[in-house]
């Protein structure tokens, strides 16, 4: 258990990867499209804007989300230490929430950089509340690429599960 207590409130931003083109390569090794390279420095600039700088980046290992990652993290203010985390490909939301509940104690905001449908549905698996509209709006869209949604909660990683936070924003940027 780390130095804080486990009623520290925390945060978590989940980032859909940006738009991926579709060339005859293995899923795991698709890069981002045009328009993801234009849509990423947008969502950084999201974070900044509304002060979600986090401690810690875990982010998939595909070729799409790192070169998400990598043009996100240009926009903001400081880096974060950012781990590779190959069990974010293809997460189920199980594998999600067991990879959650790994993160050290001494972290208070965590950025999660991943795909659909794991993404999604962990947004809507931990927001056992809402700020108005915002799930309205996350369920309209469908968590599109390079969607944030931002979800806080109280306590220890260890205690991450459906229904323990509260989805706080979401944005996409064509919202």
């Amino acid at each position: 258990m780390g130095r804080m207590s486990v009623d520290v409130p925390r945060r978590i931003v989940i980032l859909r990867h940006a738009k991926a083109d579709w060339p005859e390569v293995a899923d795991h090794e698709r890069p981002l499209a045009e328009r993801g390279r234009k849509d990423a420095p947008l969502a950084g600039r999201r974070l900044t804007e509304a002060g979600l700088v986090p401690e810690l980046t875990l982010c998939s290992t595909a070729v799409r989300t790192r070169e998400t990652w990598k043009l996100v993290v240009h926009e903001l203010p400081q880096r974060p230490k950012t781990v590779y985390e190959e069990r974010l490909y293809d997460a189920s939301l199980g594998e999600l929430i067991a990879v959650l509940n790994e993160t050290s104690d001494d972290i208070t905001d965590l950025l999660v950089v991943g795909h659909n449908p794991g993404v999604h549905a962990l947004a809507d698996a931990l927001a056992g509340q809402a700020a108005e509209g915002t799930r309205e709006r996350m369920t309209r869209t469908g968590f599109p690429t390079s969607a944030i949604a931002v979800v806080t909660f109280n306590g220890s990683w260890k205690s991450v599960e459906h229904g323990v936070g509260r989805l706080d924003d979401f944005w996409a940027p064509h919202e």
